[in-house]
């Protein structure tokens, strides 16, 4: 093994993300070490992933101590832990470098958030750290200085194409973004049809290979309104300088304006190796495995603006952004708490943005400045929510 290897802890390792990162970095032995992998629950698939890839330290977040379990993962050569705090100890661990935090939802806050005040090098894919928490988020990443890289294939388009100085990306000169969006499975479903449409229909997703919670939020658009939030944070501006467009083919990831009218683009075949790759290796460029872009065969790249009558999770994300403190982390919980109803067949996919517009009226709103203020916004919120989801399922009861 290459004493110089990046030690690498990949929260989520089960997930399609995880899965993901260690398809890019079993194509490179010797860049990387792979210290640390986590799941939640998963311990057949972990023990899979450990055994191909030989970590010091598992860890099974969502479980309670088990020795017999805990005996084969030792017979791989590998200690397993439980539980929340062994989660964020392989965050912080002494010989990881990097972390990809890969975990979806508001779970993957805390150890996210530890690995940022750790100073590591956080490969950044759960973007609820930055929605829930972004300016306790951001100061942490400031304070230890740890070197923060966008995973989603939106803002690693728009890190790729800002300019690049000693200190990071500068915006110097930028306009405006612009993240596309792929419009998801019902971008041309008639309105009317919605909503009998089913988690399994939500689910298939015309582009992209990915789980079944963030598959809801793209047909939703409400993962592209997170991700404006996201952008808000990681790039510092305001919500009017940040557009979202639909854009079907997910060739073109994003873009960048600039005052003199010049737009950059970043675009590939759509296949998150490239954004994994590109910070994984950042400054550097490494082969990622996806397959290249051909424009001959794509033909034609087309651009749309979302309708905000199909898509009001879009607009409700704004709102959120806009209205600050812990209204995003709000958003949040409600739409994790009413997806969750959705895939469960207990509410129809119509039903997704009222619940998150009702449990956003009545939030008491205050400061996201402590994890503590976070967790409670997100306690009160999910709360109000489930009594929505409730209320849905008593009416047509």
């Amino acid at each position: 093994m290459n004493a110089g290897a990046l030690g690498l802890a990949v929260l989520g390792a089960t997930g399609s993300v995880g899965a993901t990162t260690l398809d890019v970095v079993a194509r490179h032995p010797g860049r990387y070490r792979v210290r640390a992998l986590t799941a939640h629950v998963s311990a057949d698939r972990l023990l899979d992933l450990c055994r191909r890839h030989r970590p010091e330290t598992a860890v099974l977040s969502g479980r309670l101590e088990d020795a017999a379990l805990a005996r084969r993962f030792r017979d791989e050569g590998c200690e397993l832990r439980f539980g929340a705090q062994a989660l964020e100890a392989a965050a912080c661990a002494t010989g990881v470098d990097a972390v990809m935090a890969a975990i979806v939802g508001a779970a993957g806050l805390p150890a996210t958030l530890a690995a940022a005040r750790a100073g590591k090098r956080l490969l950044l894919a759960n973007k609820e750290a930055l929605v829930m928490a972004g300016p306790l988020f951001m100061r942490a990443v400031r304070e230890a200085r740890a070197v923060l890289l966008p995973i989603d294939s939106e803002h690693n388009a728009v890190f790729q194409c800002l300019p690049q100085t000693d200190a990071g990306v500068s915006l110097r000169g930028v306009r405006r973004i612009q993240l596309t969006a792929s419009g998801g499975p019902f971008r041309a479903t008639p309105v009317e049809r919605l909503a009998g449409v089913t988690p399994e229909e939500a689910c298939a997703h015309p582009n992209w290979v990915m789980g079944r919670k963030i598959s809801v939020d793209s047909a939703t658009m409400m993962n592209k309104g997170l991700e404006v939030i996201e952008a808000h944070w990681l790039f510092g501006l305001a919500p009017e300088r940040i557009d979202v467009v639909i854009h079907p083919q997910s060739v073109v990831h994003s873009l960048v304006e600039y005052l003199d009218g010049s737009v950059i683009a970043q675009l590939s075949h759509p296949d998150m190796r490239v954004p994994i790759a590109h910070a994984l290796a950042y400054p550097e460029r490494i082969e990622s495995g996806a397959q290249p872009l051909d424009l001959h065969a794509v033909g034609r790249l087309t651009f749309e603006r979302p309708d905000a009558s199909r898509f009001p999770c879009l607009g409700l994300a704004y709102e959120a952004l806009r209205a600050g403190g812990a209204m995003p982390a709000v958003l949040n919980a409600a739409n994790e708490v009413v997806v969750e109803a959705f895939l469960a067949k207990r509410v129809p996919f119509t039903a997704i943005a009222p619940v998150i517009e009702e449990t956003l009226a009545a939030a008491p709103g205050g400061a996201a400045d402590t994890l503590e203020a976070v967790r409670a916004a997100d306690a009160h919120a999910r709360r109000a929510a489930g009594a929505a989801v409730a209320r849905l399922i008593g009416r047509a009861a």
